[in-house]
């Protein structure tokens, strides 16, 4: 492990080299399950490198993207293979960084590499159509053509799958990548870089800068030779990020919060309706944006799904994200636990009703235990706002038509989840509710690689991420007329 860290630590990647901030400056990232322990210095970069980042991608683009879409698309196979080799490198490394449980880095790092493994393929699929005109009927087509230099923002909580998801078809559809990295989970990001460097990656076309968004994010975001913003994070940053890309003439597309809701109708299997309740709440500590924070049940069912979910939070384990048992690890820094702990708070004082959890669960570690309200408003805040962690609450009701409306009941519009055996139900629930993603019968949260991503209302801005329509936010699309 040291050896890991001390081969990528203070480095960005630009111009296909590891190198530190211009600047010199760095900062220390410490392990969220025993903070007095660090996981590396990190450069805390500066608008400057962003510059040489652009510059360098700029210097790269025209070679990439006249590069035929095969042979481009071999290097993410390439990728994919790295990274196959190295999942539990990377999975450790993820863990220590940003305490995510190791059985769920496992699977993101794995899932990092069939992502690009996914887009690898996109060199043989069609970039256009082909129509007759109408008066002539001489040949009329589409193609795609690449942007140019893209940023691309990414968050802490999945930090090997969002950089893939968004760098796999930037690269893949010509375009050359500036990739800025959360502060709070550089490292595994970093894997990403070294994966492309050990394809023999053109140099320029990948660039990875680590630092704040108030320097770094933002020398992108309004930075005159970036085409393209994609951001994921939170709402009233993803706003700003909007209003100062679009201001610059920029194409943006936003991943923001959710506030999910999971209804349990009366003729459901109550005790696999609590198994993917818990998942979806409590798994990566409730630190996703498709989290489970509603949870909706047919008052017929309520007391028992109550007491089996209280006993299903009972059993569960809780704590040193290294150990494969775990499933409920630490908030990823102090600051998050302190935000966490006050929205418990703020629930319990507008008259919410804590069942279980509610409190930090170690003395060193940011770890809460696993929390569930009941008795809170439609009003209050724990129904109407996103607390990023693992926070639910449950709520009674009489008929699907109810649930569905008071599910609508908020800004948000990312996930959403029932559990019916009545395929009315169930087609009823996926007419009605307002949300980009819909599960029947299985949890919140999840998504799989060749599918569209995305949210509505306030939960998402621009085309979707992932599977085939990735392509549109990452090329524009000409109308070829010929005439002979």
């Amino acid at each position: 492990m040291a050896e890991t860290i001390a081969a990528t630590a203070a480095a960005n990647f630009i111009d296909g080299e590891f190198a530190p901030s211009s600047s010199g400056r760095t900062y220390q990232r410490v392990n969220p399950w025993r903070p007095s322990e660090p996981v590396g210095e990190f450069p805390s970069s500066t608008a400057e490198d962003v510059s040489a980042a652009v510059a360098a991608a700029e210097r790269a683009f025209p070679d990439w993207a006249r590069l035929s879409a095969a042979k481009r698309c071999a290097y993410l196979a390439g990728a994919a293979d790295a990274i196959e080799g190295r999942v539990e490198e990377i999975a450790r490394d993820m863990t220590r960084e940003m305490g995510k449980p190791i059985r769920e880095s496992r699977m993101e790092a794995a899932r990092a590499a069939a992502i690009f493994r996914y887009f690898s393929g996109e060199g043989w699929r069609a970039l256009g159509q082909v129509y007759e005109q109408s008066g002539t009927g001489a040949a009329v087509y589409t193609r795609r053509r690449s942007l140019g230099v893209v940023g691309l923002i990414t968050p802490w909580n999945f930090p090997a799958a969002i950089p893939t998801w968004k760098a796999a078809p930037a690269l893949a559809y010509g375009n050359a990548v500036v990739l800025k990295l959360a502060t709070d989970a550089p490292l595994t990001g970093l894997h990403l870089a070294r994966a492309f460097q050990e394809t023999g990656l053109p140099h320029g076309v990948l660039n990875v800068v680590i630092g704040s968004g108030a320097e770094v994010g933002k020398a992108l975001v309004v930075g005159p030779r970036v085409r393209a913003i994609s951001f994921t994070g939170s709402v009233p940053v993803g706003h700003g990020v909007r209003e100062q890309a679009t201001r610059a003439g920029k194409r943006v597309q936003l991943e923001l919060g959710g506030h999910n809701p999971l209804i349990v109708c009366g003729d459901a299997d109550p005790q696999r309706a609590v198994e993917a309740a818990y998942a979806g709440a409590f798994w990566s500590a409730g630190q996703k944006c498709t989290a489970t924070r509603r949870i909706y049940v047919h008052e017929a069912l309520y007391d028992r799904f109550r007491q089996l979910f209280a006993e299903r939070i009972a059993s569960g384990h809780v704590g040193d994200p290294a150990d494969p048992e775990t499933e409920v690890g630490p908030i990823v820094n102090e600051r998050q636990l302190e935000e966490v702990l006050a929205g418990v708070q703020r629930g319990r004082s507008e008259g919410g009703t804590l069942v279980v959890g509610g409190e930090r669960a170690d003395p060193e570690a940011y770890l809460i235990a696993p929390t569930v309200f009941e008795d809170v408003s439609d009003e209050a805040f724990l129904s109407c706002e996103e607390v990023f962690g693992p926070v639910t609450s449950l709520y009674r009701f009489q008929t699907l038509d109810e649930a569905i409306d008071r599910a609508n009941a908020v800004r948000f519009g990312l996930s959403a989840s029932i559990f019916t055996g009545s395929l009315e139900a169930a087609e009823r629930f996926v007419d009605g509710i307002e949300v980009g993603i819909v599960h029947v019968n299985s949890q919140t949260a999840g998504a799989d690689v060749h599918v569209p991503f995305g949210g509505s209302k306030a939960s998402g801005y621009g085309p979707h991420e992932q599977g085939r329509a990735a392509i549109e936010f990452y090329t524009e699309e000409v109308t070829v007329y010929r005439d002979v």
